[in-house]
This record gives structure tokens, C-alpha cells and sequence, in this order.
């Protein structure tokens, strides 16, 4: 029910934040695409076309989310459980494949990418699932969670995926800990992890063991450790991107002066390699205020966390807050060359209307667990 207290304890900094981030990801995606007619089919407004009308999608879903508490039903739960599972299983019988992945469905006049929903299905499944268990520092009550995230996990792989695979893994452990899994556990859990991943790397290697992933796939995930290796092939891209962050300087060479994407040296220049487009352009100065965004980002996430008024709204907060930060992470560092390139978008500024629309839809739900925070209110 409409309540005009929801508008009044809004969290109005986290949405400026957003607004704000999305300005400049509208404003890069322009930079970057204007130039290049042929992929635009002509339109240097294209790709910020669709890209603004992912924003109005999601913007709406946001609206409703936050309008709607947050808490939904176990069957609703159990519904979004199987949809996530049965659209993840659609992209791979039926999706369009794209870079070496069958990641998308396409319906004529627009694409969607299901992994980029999963992410907060799955966040918002596992969230339920833990706030209900008792005990999960044993063998019994850890054992539930990893069977609730091994389906969505391998039906990514199976894509593949390996971007939004490491996602997963990452909110899953972080929801664990803030779920109160003892750090111990965990550490044994990546620990004997990391001990099945180097047995089968090894038996692939001397015994010819099948892998999941391809080895030009593992090549192009490994380039970034020496780019030099192979510079004209899987190191080109992260060479480029170092290229354009490091040309930027300390004040950047001014709006639309992006020389690396214009000129076709950087490819990928809108999505994956948009971050090294706007070091190029804004310098040092611009990519320490761009960081700084998202800093707040994920501060306000971990405000929403701590005052969230039960254990669901917590779980839910903290596995957003570690999508965001993940993908900050991930697509920051590999533009810098310090991590595997994978694909992974940069929030609100990398160009992907699903990506879009589903963090928007985050938001939402942040904004939902924050205005009802005070059990007096509600």
C-alpha cells in the first residue's frame, strides 16, 4: 500500500549516486560509439538509445520493487527459484552465441542476458534460504546452501560464463560469512577448492583430462599475468586498454578524445574496456572521482546491510553490495592489467541493457530494505 513516508526516508544520496553513474555511463557509451557509424548502423545516438531506454525499463522496475516490501512468500520464493533455473536452461538450448558464449536470448528487437538476472535471483533465494538456518556451521547446514547454488553455477559454466561464475562465487561466500559461517570454514572451503581446481589443471595437462573451458579460453583468462606473451593475439586487449589508461594522464585529453577506441585500437571499447575510454578521456583526476562513486556505491550497500531491521534484508544488502563490488573489482582491474579479463561490465557505465536493467532493479531493492528499517514506521 502507497505510503508517502517511503518517499520521505528514501535513501536519496544512494540514488543520486546512481543517477549520477549512469549519466556518465550514457555519456561514455556516446564517446565511445559515436565514431564508429558502421556498427551504430549509422546513428551515433544508437547505442545510447537503447541503452536509455534499458534505464527507463529498469528505473520502473526499481519503482515497483521499492513500492512493494521485500519480503515475499516461500512459494513466491520457491517460483523464482525454478524461473531462474528454467530461463538459465532456455539461453543454453536456445540462446544466440555471442564471443564463444550462448549467453543471450534474442527476441527480434532486443536481446536479453539471463546470467545478468540470476545474479539477484540467485541473491535473493540464497538470502532466504539462510536467514531460516539455525546452524550452518556444520557439515549438514553448509552442505544445503552449496546444493541451492551449484545448479545456477554449472548451468553458467555451461554457457560458458566464467565472469559471472566467479560473481557467484564470490556474494555466496560473503553472504555465508554475513550469515555468521565461521571464517575458518570458509577459508577450508577455498582452500580445499583451490586443491580440486589444481588436480584437475594437472590431470588435464599430464593426462589429457577433459576441462570444462577450452584452452585459448584459460590462455585469454591468464594473458593479463604477461600481456607480452602473445601481444598481437589474447594480450592485445589488456596492452590497449593500459595503453589508453596510462595516456589519459593526470588531467585526460578532454571529452571525445578517446584516440585508442576512435581509431580502432581498443576493441570492446563500450562494454568490457569502458572504464580505460574514460581514464583516456577524464585522466587521473576523473578516474579517482569515478572510483570515488562507487566507493559511496558500496558504502551506502553496507549502510543498508547494518540497519537492515531482520537477518533477510542484511543477507540481501550484503550479497548486492558484493555483486557491485565484484564487478568493480574485476572490470576496473582488468583495464588496468592487474586482472583476467572476463567480461565482467562495469555498473551503470558499461553499455548492456540487461546488466542495466538488473542493477537498477538492485537498487530497488536496497532502497526497499532501507525505507523500512524502523519497525515503527511498518
Amino acid at each position: 500500500m502507497w505510503d508517502r513516508r517511503l518517499l520521505r526516508n528514501l535513501d536519496y544520496s544512494l540514488l543520486c549516486t546512481v543517477a549520477g553513474l549512469t549519466v556518465v555511463g550514457l555519456l561514455m557509451i556516446y564517446s565511445a560509439t559515436r565514431a564508429n557509424t558502421a556498427l551504430a548502423y549509422g546513428d551515433p545516438y544508437f547505442f545510447v538509445k537503447k541503452q536509455l531506454a534499458s534505464v527507463v525499463i529498469g528505473l520502473l522496475g526499481m519503482a515497483l520493487i521499492f513500492l512493494l516490501d521485500y519480503r515475499l512468500s516461500d512459494l513466491a520464493y520457491q517460483i523464482l527459484y525454478v524461473m531462474n533455473l528454467f530461463f538459465l536452461v532456455l539461453v543454453l538450448v536456445f540462446g544466440e552465441k555471442i564471443s564463444g558464449a550462448r549467453a543471450w536470448l534474442n527476441f527480434g528487437l532486443f536481446s536479453v542476458q539471463p546470467a545478468e538476472f540470476s545474479k539477484l535471483f540467485l541473491i535473493l533465494t540464497l538470502a532466504k534460504l539462510l536467514s531460516e538456518r539455525e546452524n550452518l556451521n556444520t557439515l549438514k547446514g553448509l552442505l544445503i546452501p552449496f546444493l541451492h547454488v551449484t545448479p545456477c553455477l554449472v548451468l553458467i559454466l555451461l554457457q560458458p560464463d566464467f565472469g559471472t561464475a566467479m560473481v557467484f562465487v564470490f556474494f555466496f561466500f560473503v553472504m555465508l560469512f554475513m550469515a555468521g559461517v565461521k571464517v575458518r570454514y570458509l577459508l577450508g572451503i577455498i582452500f580445499l577448492g583451490l586443491c580440486v581446481l589444481g588436480a584437475m589443471w594437472g590431470a588435464h595437462y599430464y593426462f589429457d583430462f577433459p576441462l570444462l573451458f577450452k584452452d585459448y579460453q584459460i590462455d585469454r583468462l591468464l594473458i593479463f599475468l604477461n600481456p607480452d606473451r602473445d601481444p598481437a593475439g589474447a594480450g592485445w586487449n589488456v596492452r590497449q586498454a593500459v595503453i589508453a589508461v596510462g595516456s589519459g594522464r593526470f588531467f585526460g585529453k578532454g571529452l571525445f578524445q578517446n584516440t585508442q577506441g576512435q581509431l580502432g585500437f581498443l576493441p570492446e571499447n563500450y562494454t568490457d574496456f569502458i572504464f580505460a575510454v574514460f581514464c583516456e578521456e577524464w585522466g587521473f583526476i576523473g578516474g579517482f572521482i569515478l572510483l570515488g562513486l562507487f566507493f559511496f556505491l558500496i558504502w551506502r550497500s553496507l549502510r543498508v546491510a547494518q540497519h537492515a531491521k531482520e537477518k533477510y534484508g542484511t543477507l540481501i544488502a550484503s550479497g548486492i553490495m558484493a555483486m557491485f563490488l565484484f564487478h568493480i573489482l574485476e572490470n576496473v582491474g582488468m583495464n588496468m592489467g592487474i586482472m583476467p579479463v572476463t567480461g565482467i561490465p562495469l555498473p551503470f557505465i558499461s553499455y548492456g541493457g540487461s546488466a542495466m536493467a538488473a542493477n537498477l532493479l538492485c537498487i530497488g531493492y536496497l532502497e526497499s530494505i532501507w525505507v523500512r528499517k524502523q519497525k515503527i514506521l511498518f
